[in-house]
């Protein structure tokens, strides 16, 4: 029987999402408990690969068990049992030729960015750049990076396809700067890489010419440091 469970989290006290060996990771968290109250051997497999220091809005995994539990019953168990920095939101018991990962058609990140005064209660959860961004600057720049590229760049993971097509919007709400990227997957870094080089461009330390030269030359040496993790949310999967 295989459950697919919906979950929200503050990722600030977390080593990402995968699990790892001696890390406080949230899939990690969820074996750890699901397997006691299974008392069999579980392992989830999680929507995407969030890195340490960021959040989700919404995530799934899904696991594979030869006991049939309650939904009500397991989230209320499951809730009770977490850390108070996840919250199960919804299982559902699904066919199992559904994969939480390989059948996601899309996924919505959003960055925050607060433009406004330093905000310390928020500095886990928005970079604190604190200061105007040109946002007519901005739009060429989503307008250059948007759509399909390889994007070999923005990454130093190692993958046999670097070719992403991804849309990149934004809006400016209460002096936040909420930029959101849409596609059907993501690199590793990517997001952040993508972002850290818009801050360049906004301080002028990068000319938006140089934007075409860095998609040529597929070489992660032409940008600068990713953007600070906990800006970053997965917003939204849809299957």
């Amino acid at each position: 029987m295989r459950y697919l469970v919906k979950i929200s989290y503050d990722g600030s006290g977390f080593f990402g999402s995968q699990k790892q060996k001696d890390k406080r990771t949230i899939l990690g968290t969820f074996d750890k408990i699901l397997t006691k109250i299974f008392n069999e051997n579980i392992k989830s497999i999680g929507c995407s690969r969030t890195d340490k220091g960021v959040h989700a809005n919404e995530f799934y995994f899904h696991f594979d068990s030869s006991k049939e539990k309650d939904k009500k019953k397991l989230k209320i168990s499951l809730n009770k049992l977490i850390p108070k920095d996840i919250f199960v939101d919804e299982i559902f018991i699904i066919k199992e030729d559904l994969h939480a990962r390989h059948s996601v058609k899309e996924k919505e990140y959003v960055y925050l960015i607060n433009l406004g005064k330093y905000n310390p209660c928020m500095a886990n959860y928005v970079y604190q750049y604190n200061r105007d961004f040109d946002l007519i600057k901005l739009k060429k720049a989503l307008k250059l990076l948007s759509g399909e590229h390889d994007f070999k760049s923005f990454t130093s993971g190692k993958y046999d396809n670097y070719i992403r097509n991804v849309d990149i919007t934004f809006k400016v709400k209460n002096n936040i700067l909420i930029i959101k990227f849409v596609s059907s997957g993501f690199l590793r870094y990517m997001i952040r890489n993508i972002v850290g080089l818009l801050l360049d461009i906004n301080d002028g330390k990068v000319n938006l010419k140089n934007i075409d030269n860095i998609f040529k030359l597929k070489n992660r040496q032409l940008i600068g440091k990713p953007a600070f993790p906990g800006g970053l949310y997965l917003n939204k999967i849809t299957y």
